[in-house]
């Protein structure tokens, strides 16, 4: 019986170490096919998530052949390409890593049932995130909607320790047949952008684990205090594309952090913090997965946002005439990454000082970050305009001259990626003209916008709509 093979399929968990699928799958002896589907609900990622993933795929496929084995590649929905493969290979049964956002749940609730009505093995696995969102329950048996509460109920928890790397992976006696990576082309969307942000990116797990060893290594010393200056380079991990794709897990990452803690690391816990904020995205996201496209607050459902207009798309091209904002938007074409810092004040300026729909901000990030997350972009979109959960104060309204001031003093992050505001401009300020749409008409030599709205006002008009909203 051992000899039929299982199927391994993967998904945003491209990686051979603190792998718990893989390691339950090793354990039973059996020959291994790991597969990658691009199904619809994959195909649907935006521009640079989707050419992000197909990097990672291919890096993944490299690692797989080092240990003896091959990424079989298939296009299609998920269910029949499954049990297609399955006939061809005698497979006894399918293993998978879970995910959470709705559209994955129903897919693989489908392919479970099915499988499990023909008789196969099929087997869903723990390791996108250090606590399954079920596990960690209020004292009312309920879930939990501040983050602050939820910190403290899963700090003290034990996590298990990350399990090794596979030395060797058994084969089946024929490899069945696979697509071509080259065919599906998962950049295509990306055109010129592409080439401007293949050099920022990490891809892959051995780069992941460097990164993360970099960073405990030293910088985690005062993270705290570092992390919300965006032109420091090295002061965060880096590791939020990675972790987005599963080129490492959070068990990696929390083993390393909490070494971190035991030697001392002033910053240490507080990037612990951070690795359960996304948790807290993922508890919610599952139970109320509603927060991925409508206002998690009730009775927000009126609340004059504007829908897309003139002003947003200012704000997307990163000529709203505010260097602070202009320089977050310009970066995430330049690298396909945004400071977190830099995404607060962006999100807020849309939501607040042009009063624009948060999912229209959603939507954008979705297309052009290389690290989308759904369960951390709904949250943190929400969180800035006020309808999400454990929202900042709807007074909060980020200025962004004010955050310049206070984050960027020296304006080394606007020189950074503005170009008509840099004498003479760096290199990335330059790369922004060529990875954006020649569509657009930009150029380098053009004179800085004047500003879409004035902060004073723009703040003022927020106020008024916010406070009559709470009063």
């Amino acid at each position: 019986m051992t000899d039929k093979p299982l199927i391994l399929w993967f998904r945003r968990d491209l990686r051979l170490t603190g792998h718990p699928m893989l390691a339950a799958a090793v354990a039973t002896g059996r020959p291994l096919i790991p597969l990658f589907i691009l199904d619809p609900e994959t195909e649907s990622l935006g521009a640079a998530p989707k050419w992000r993933l197909g990097l990672s795929v291919d890096r993944f496929a490299g690692d797989l052949a080092a240990i003896g084995s091959r990424l079989v590649l298939r296009r299609g929905a998920a269910l029949p390409v499954i049990e297609a493969l399955a006939a061809e290979t005698g497979a006894a049964g399918v293993m998978w890593q879970r995910m959470y956002d709705p559209a994955a749940k129903a897919r693989d609730t489908d392919v479970k049932a099915a499988l499990k009505a023909r008789g196969l093995i099929a087997e869903s696995h723990a390791g996108a995130l250090l606590f399954e969102p079920w596990d960690v329950q209020t004292g009312q048996g309920g879930y939990y909607k501040v983050y602050s509460p939820f910190w403290r109920a899963v700090s003290g928890r034990d996590v298990a320790a990350p399990l090794p790397a596979p030395s060797r992976l058994r084969a089946p006696s024929v490899w069945p047949a696979s697509d071509n990576l080259d065919d599906w082309q998962m950049g295509a969307a990306m055109r010129r952008g592409a080439a401007v942000m293949l050099p920022h990116q990490h891809v892959g797990e051995a780069a992941a684990l460097a990164q993360l060893d970099a960073f405990i290594d030293a910088p985690v010393q005062s993270y705290k205090q570092d992390r919300d200056f965006p032109a420091l380079t090295g002061a965060t991990s880096g590791l939020s594309e990675n972790l987005a794709w599963g080129e490492i897990g959070p068990r990696t990452i929390w083993a390393a952090g909490q070494r971190a803690v035991q030697q001392g690391a002033d910053g240490a816990e507080h990037f612990l913090k951070e690795l359960v904020w996304r948790e807290f995205a993922y508890h919610l996201m599952h139970h109320a997965p509603q927060m991925l496209t409508e206002n998690w607050r009730e009775g927000w459902e009126t609340f004059p946002w504007r829908a897309d207009n003139p002003d947003a798309e200012r704000w997307r091209r990163g000529m709203t005439g505010e260097p602070f904002v202009d320089a977050a938007m310009r970066e995430m074409y330049v690298t396909g990454r945004m400071h977190n810092r830099a995404r607060m004040i962006v999100a807020s300026y849309l939501t607040k000082h042009l009063m624009t729909d948060w999912r229209v901000g959603q939507a954008w990030f979705a297309d052009c970050l290389t690290d989308f997350d759904p369960a951390a972009n709904a949250m943190g979109w929400q969180w800035v305009a006020g309808c999400g959960p454990d929202a900042a104060p709807y007074f909060r309204v980020f200025n962004p001259a004010g955050q310049a001031e206070k984050f960027d003093k020296d304006s080394r992050y606007i020189r950074r990626f503005v170009a008509e505001l840099g004498r003479p401009p760096s290199a990335t300020a330059l790369s922004y003209f060529d990875a954006v749409p020649k569509a657009w008409g930009l150029r380098a030599t053009q004179a800085y916008p004047s500003p879409v709205i004035d902060l004073a006002a723009g703040r003022a008009r927020a106020l008024a709509a916010y406070g009559e909203r709470n009063a």
